[in-house]
């Protein structure tokens, strides 16, 4: 299992310098000078010129893309040269130092993602750490609800076959998997948080955090994550119920079911003790891609509920062109990705150690 482990850790580390590089090209062969992007409309040349020396825009792009590699990287090298970009960069983060070769500073850190354009420098990984564990409040909360509803309405569409439950649930959730995110939001917040807001409480738009009009500071309100919750569960619950119901009607089908069947169990106890671990592998693979893209596909649901999160952290940065947010806000969303599949195969290990050979 270790080899197994180390062998997708290692594919992990590859795709994700991929996932770099191809990140720091797209964006850095956009037109647009990032230092007057930065500076707004009133720049003057000297000011862009400045702004070019201390970022490094002033560098050969393959020289600009070392430097980016080198802010990311763990391990990374510092010049002790003050007119260096690596000397000023090294000045943005806490870092302990290994080692000197030279002039050159060996250092152990976190990823810095460098700073914002538009919030008056604040680091990048500054903005994603306000913003990232509401996003994740809410696709947990989201792909919760899919699982627990999802699983349980596949379990009773299988064993009711062809019945008009199995047929009801079955039309549901094509109706749930047709109908965009976005659509969803308005609708729910219309009705939910406008139409019907004296009976169920509800508001049209929050976040997770409310600032107390009387200044007490900030509080949790937790109503603010019911509807995003369950408009963003909605598809995944439908795809989940589907591949739950496939999967397990196919696992019936084979002979130790039979055996079992012969043997006088009852159909929930075959179930329970012998056909839903083999049968949810494919359900597996689909929670666990519906909550990876939750963390990056909350874009419209965040931005309609006003929902402080990534999403709407993104929406904001696109429309500023704040660009080492946005590319900050990817990098992070393409790591996660990657250790939610490195857990996703470990699980497949665990319940088919054929994979693992």
């Amino acid at each position: 299992m270790l080899g197994y482990l180390l062998q997708k850790i290692g594919y992990a580390f590859l795709t994700l310098f991929g996932v770099v590089t191809v990140i720091f090209l797209l964006f850095n062969i956009l037109p647009g000078d990032p230092a007057r992007m930065m500076l707004g409309q009133n720049e003057t040349a000297e000011q862009v010129a400045i702004v070019k020396k201390k970022y490094g825009f002033d560098q050969p792009l393959s020289k600009q893309y070392l430097y980016y590699i080198n802010d990311l990287s763990p391990l990374s090298f510092h010049s002790s040269n003050p007119k260096d970009y690596t000397f000023l960069s090294a000045s943005k983060y806490n870092a302990s130092k290994l080692f000197i070769i030279g002039e050159t500073d060996v250092v152990i850190k976190f990823p810095y993602l460098r700073e914002s354009f538009q919030k008056n420098g604040k680091k990048v990984s500054s903005v994603i750490a306000e913003t990232l564990p509401n996003t994740f409040v809410l696709a947990v909360s989201a792909i919760t609800i899919a699982m627990i509803l999802g699983i349980f309405l596949g379990i009773i569409s299988a064993m009711y076959k062809d019945s008009w439950l199995d047929k009801l649930i079955q039309l549901i959730s094509t109706f749930g998997m047709s109908v965009p995110s976005f659509f969803s939001a308005i609708i729910f917040a219309w009705l939910f948080g406008f139409l019907l807001h004296e009976y169920t409480g509800l508001n049209m738009t929050g976040s997770l955090y409310e600032v107390d009009d009387f200044g007490a500071g900030k509080y949790i309100q937790w109503k603010n994550l019911i509807l995003p919750a369950i408009v963003l569960g909605i598809r995944p619950l439908a795809v989940v119920s589907q591949l739950m119901r496939n999967s397990l009607l196919e696992v019936m089908t084979t002979d130790y079911i039979r055996t079992a069947k012969a043997k006088g169990l009852k159909p929930f106890n075959i179930i329970r003790k012998h056909a839903l671990k083999n049968a949810m592998n494919p359900v597996v693979t689909a929670i666990s891609g519906w909550f990876a893209s939750m963390l990056a596909g909350a874009v419209f649901v965040e931005y309609i509920f006003g929902w402080n999160g990534l999403g709407k952290e993104i929406v904001n940065a696109l429309n500023t062109l704040d660009l080492p947010v946005i590319m900050g806000t990817v990098i992070v969303i393409a790591t996660l990705f990657i250790i939610i599949n490195i857990f996703v195969d470990l699980i497949y290990g665990w319940l088919d150690p054929k994979i693992r050979s």
